[in-house]
């Protein structure tokens, strides 16, 4: 799935659902280093998880962070499935 990402610096996200587990993860823009350590972080996670665990999380002033707009991504492929 693509999802384009509102209110951080990264333009959207692509990733899988596999099995119920988040695989493949990848920003496209944002904190490189952040970006791709909250991918490897949740490779293999079951979605459930990865949305508990990321959902809420800010970035600095912003209402939202790229780990929260995964877990809006994720939240929203749950809805469609």
């Amino acid at each position: 799935m693509k999802y384009k990402t509102s209110g951080v610096c990264s333009r959207s996200i692509d990733f899988d659902v596999v099995d119920n587990k988040v695989t493949n993860v990848h920003f496209e823009g944002g904190c490189s280093g952040n970006t791709q350590g909250v991918a490897a972080l949740i490779e293999g996670m079951d979605i459930d998880e990865a949305i508990k665990r990321m959902s809420g999380i800010k970035c600095g002033f912003r209402p939202t962070s790229c780990p929260d707009q995964l877990a809006n991504a994720l939240t929203q492929y749950k809805e469609q499935a």
